[in-house]
């Protein structure tokens, strides 16, 4: 919770501090008359900046997430750099006015021991900590430890120099024979530098493993370093650093204090892939100026630079957008690209545009369907239609509002190809669902075959059996009996034939071999005489004259639809006649239509669902309702079935 309890006041606490710094450090400068040009030489200018840059940034970070070190590490760095900021001109007042040299001293003792923990401790550590305040993984826990228990060193090299603040007494703590130790102080600078490279190393890691939101804290970070950079840059190529390139540094606590907590006030990429091409775009135009000077006169050296300056900014600015944004300046690579992956897959193809076009989040939906997804979602998003009632939806880049219009225009250009990969998916899934209906449906018919066989068949046979055996044993000792027990023989053999036939007519109705489709129906409107409460039903047979022959699963489907509409109407309806109608064209359709009542809508149960499922099967369709004159059930079954 952000500002709760003490944490909260302790933040405040130190903001107050700081600007109290900020006041003496004003207040000593003023009253020991120095000229802006003499603040600014003394670092007095610059320490305050960047103190009170770092100190109030950390200390908003603090009151917002008091459980996040980084903001407490800057919020004290920045005090005691502020303290060195008010340090100097406080020793000059003294000094000028007479003041006890101890405390003239003193005051020189602060801000030589002051600010160096700042730059040998709390940055190098942060970097570990960024942006979560959580180091990369444990294995990282002595490398904190070793940049905390090495920073002394760092400081002892600055508050140990005889020779800290020209003009002023010596300090406290300092060393005669500082110069006698110039191995130890280059170990020390080497131990700095390689803490730098230690926590940019660290940062590497986390953007390389991290999320998209982790990416686009850090990228804030990034572009607050490339804008410090693109200001020293020149200068260090030219004539070395000048003072106020310093105030530049201010960016970094900025940067981080907006990664923390206001990462997606705008797409941080904007200014990035700007001040990138800036800085490489300035080291290489002053590197080859300076290296055609020695060649070339300097008419020429600039010419040639000059004519060189615009196609080289718009290779550069080019290759940074490819590095943020990806391929959208070259459409036809993207799709390209994304073509190739076609063939293997939706989220394939989604995770090829998502990683070409540096989307955080893809998705394809059809309908309400999601149909696949790449990436993680995002708040934010844009929606390309896609022909057959599909939709692409775009996750936006942290900072977007809206979707680029580079972006936009390659997506339109993939929308085709992504119906076609929707259509290929939904008719994969569709066929990946007919296998397993299929294979479900065998096993269904092979358990229920079974059980009929295990469970009736053959016990009968056994008994049938068993009874033989029985009359065998008492044919000559007990004829009669045997007699008697040779009639239940046959009474159980005639039993498991019929069991048998059952069987092969649930296989295959029999009458479709004997009598043909429309035989085998007429046969079964025949034998519907009554509706299950008594009442008469009059039932008839409407086909063509001469059928073609049709396949056996067509052949079944519509004999096993239409019976069932037939017993549906006997049992269900008040209807007194039935109409079966059949008509074959490059479809076999089948009707079946009753003079019974049309109140209401028809209660979906196993029957229908069972029609329904005979003709999806096939490739082919039922539908089944009331009309305004009675039941009607309508089935096609394509004849070039799947």
């Amino acid at each position: 919770m952000s500002g709760s309890s003490a944490s909260g006041r302790s933040a405040i606490g130190l903001a107050a501090l700081a600007g109290v710094e900020v006041g003496g450090a004003v207040a000593a400068t003023l009253a020991s008359g120095w000229s802006v040009a003499q603040a600014v030489g003394s670092f007095v200018v610059s320490n305050a900046v960047i103190g009170m840059s770092f100190a109030f940034c950390g200390a908003l970070i603090a009151y917002h997430r008091p459980r996040h070190p980084v903001g407490w590490l800057y919020a004290l760095g920045g005090v005691l750099q502020l303290l060195s900021a008010v340090a100097v001109p406080a020793a000059q007042l003294l000094h000028d006015h007479d003041a006890p040299l101890w405390i003239v001293r003193s005051a020189v003792t602060v801000f030589s021991w002051a600010w160096p923990w700042h730059i040998g401790l709390v940055l190098p550590l942060s970097l570990l900590l960024l942006p979560d305040g959580q180091l990369p993984s444990r294995r990282w826990r002595p490398v904190a430890w070793t940049i905390a228990l090495t920073a002394p060193l760092f400081v002892a090299e600055v508050g140990l120099a005889d020779d800290t603040v020209p003009g002023l007494p010596r300090g406290y703590l300092t060393l005669p024979s500082y110069g006698e130790l110039g191995p130890l102080w280059t170990l020390s600078e080497l131990r700095w530098a390689l803490a730098v490279v230690i926590g940019v190393a660290a940062l590497t890691v986390r953007y390389r493993r991290g999320d998209e939101q982790l990416r686009r804290q850090l990228l804030w970070l990034v572009a607050a370093a490339v804008v410090v950079l693109a200001a020293v840059t020149p200068w260090a190529l030219i004539a070395g650093t000048p003072i106020a390139v310093l105030f530049t540094i201010p960016l970094l606590p900025i940067a981080i204090t907006v990664a923390i907590l206001r990462h997606q006030l705008l797409d941080i990429r904007l200014v990035l892939a700007r001040g990138v091409a800036y800085i490489l775009l300035s080291a290489l135009v002053l590197g080859a100026y300076a290296a055609l000077v020695v060649v070339l006169s300097g008419v020429a050296s600039a010419l040639i630079v000059a004519l060189a300056v615009l196609p080289l900014r718009a290779l550069l600015q080019r290759s940074v957008d490819r590095m943020l944004y990806g391929e959208r300046r070259d459409p036809l690579r993207v799709a390209s690209r994304v073509g190739g992956r076609l063939g293997v897959g939706l989220t394939d193809t989604l995770d090829e545009i998502r990683e070409s076009l540096h989307l955080p989040w893809v998705e394809v939906r059809v309908g309400d369907e999601v149909a696949a997804a790449s990436g993680r979602p995002v708040p934010l998003t844009a929606d390309i239609p896609i022909t057959g009632n599909g939709r692409l939806l775009v996750g936006l880049r942290s900072g977007e509002k809206r979707l680029a219009a580079g972006d936009r225009r390659i997506l339109h250009l993939l929308a085709g190809p992504l119906a076609t990969a929707v259509q290929a998916t939904r008719l994969s899934h569709d066929l990946q669902t007919s296998r397993e209906r299929l294979v479900s449906t065998r096993e269904e018919e092979r358990r229920r075959l079974r059980r009929d066989l295990h469970d009736g068949l053959g016990p009968l046979l056994t008994g049938v059996a068993m009874t033989a055996d029985a009359a065998a044993n008492l044919a000559v000792r007990a004829p009669e009996e045997a007699t008697a027990l040779l009639g239940e023989l046959r009474a159980d053999t005639r039993v498991a034939i019929g069991e048998i036939r059952r069987i092969i007519d649930d296989l295959r109705p029999p009458a479709l071999d004997e009598l043909g489709l429309v035989g085998a129906l007429r046969a079964r409107a025949a034998r519907t005489r009554t509706r299950t409460d008594g009442a008469p039903l009059h039932a008839t047979v409407d086909a063509p004259p001469d059928p073609p022959v049709l396949p056996a699963a067509i052949e079944v489907a519509a004999y096993r639809i239409a019976t069932e509409a037939l017993t549906n109407a006997a049992r269900h309806s008040d209807a007194d006649t039935v109409i079966v109608r059949l008509a074959c064209a490059d479809a076999l359709t089948v009707e079946i239509l009753d003079d019974g009542s049309s109140d209401g809508e028809w209660r979906i149960g196993v029957g229908l669902t069972g029609m329904r499922e005979r003709a999806a099967e096939l490739g082919g369709h039922c539908t089944a309702g009331p009309t305004g004159s009675g039941g009607r059930v309508v089935v096609s079954l394509p004849l070039a079935f799947p």
